[in-house]
């Protein structure tokens, strides 16, 4: 592996204040890149941040107005924007069936996780056109694959994560920005912990490795297709399941 294969590179995390973001972060940052983390939490955000040294944007994903002035700040300040990759999401509600599944609270997911994807993608294009090059990362789910009985807010907007990948890859294929995704099984995150004990044990039992991903795994996969070796793949989605994925 090179170690400096992202020097010169310029990077946006969202979600980068813990969990998959914080270790894509993370390891960009340790090859080499120039990292912006956005997060809404702005304990975790400093925290990485003053550990990194990354620049720390405190910007909720669902707000478009923000992500779009995150971008040109970023662009303001580094001259370029090369790698964007949306991990910032919820899990929402879970072991809830849709009949009793608060139509707020299926808004405030698909906000966040549908929405955000859609602001970061829409913001983060432009600078990469211009320069002639990008990488995109959307973090999926499995659950979008497959749909997770129990979690319609996630199942949805990870389905919609995955239907963007496919169809924005598209758009820009021949003009040296590639749009990709990845859709893992459950990763040992802190996200995860306010998982119902029942809903993680479903998800787990179903992966054939019956064991959880982590964020290094997560990270490493993350990382190449971000790099300029990714550059035949686009409009795919990734998965990191253990096995899990059928298809």
């Amino acid at each position: 592996m090179d170690e400096k294969r992202f020097s010169g590179k310029v990077a946006v995390v969202t979600g980068g204040g813990s969990g998959i973001g914080e270790g894509i972060a993370r390891r960009l940052q340790a090859e080499g890149a120039q990292v912006a983390l956005f997060d809404r939490d702005s304990a975790a955000l400093d925290r990485v941040s003053s550990e990194t040294g990354a620049l720390g944007l405190n910007i909720d994903m669902s707000d478009e107005r923000a992500v779009e002035a995150g971008i040109e700040a970023v662009v303001d300040g580094f001259g370029r924007l090369d790698i964007a990759v949306n991990s910032a999401g919820v899990v929402g509600m879970t072991s809830t069936n849709i009949v009793d599944y608060p139509t707020e609270e299926f808004q405030r997911v698909l906000a966040i996780n549908l929405f955000g994807s859609f602001y970061l993608t829409k913001y983060a294009i432009p600078p990469m056109l211009q320069q002639g090059y990008g990488r995109v990362l959307l973090i999926a789910s499995i659950a979008g694959k497959e749909g997770n009985p129990g979690m319609i807010g996630y199942s949805t907007s990870k389905a919609g994560v995955v239907g963007m990948v496919k169809a924005v890859g598209k758009e820009y294929a021949e003009r040296g920005v590639t749009v990709n995704g990845l859709a893992p099984a459950v990763i040992r995150t802190p996200m995860n912990e306010k998982t119902a004990p029942e809903q993680l044990k479903y998800m787990t039992e179903r992966i054939p490795m019956k064991r959880l991903g982590t964020v290094e795994e997560a990270a490493a996969l993350a990382c190449w297709i971000v790099s300029e070796e990714a550059a035949f793949t686009t409009g795919f989605v990734f998965d990191l399941s253990g096995g899990r994925a059928t298809y």
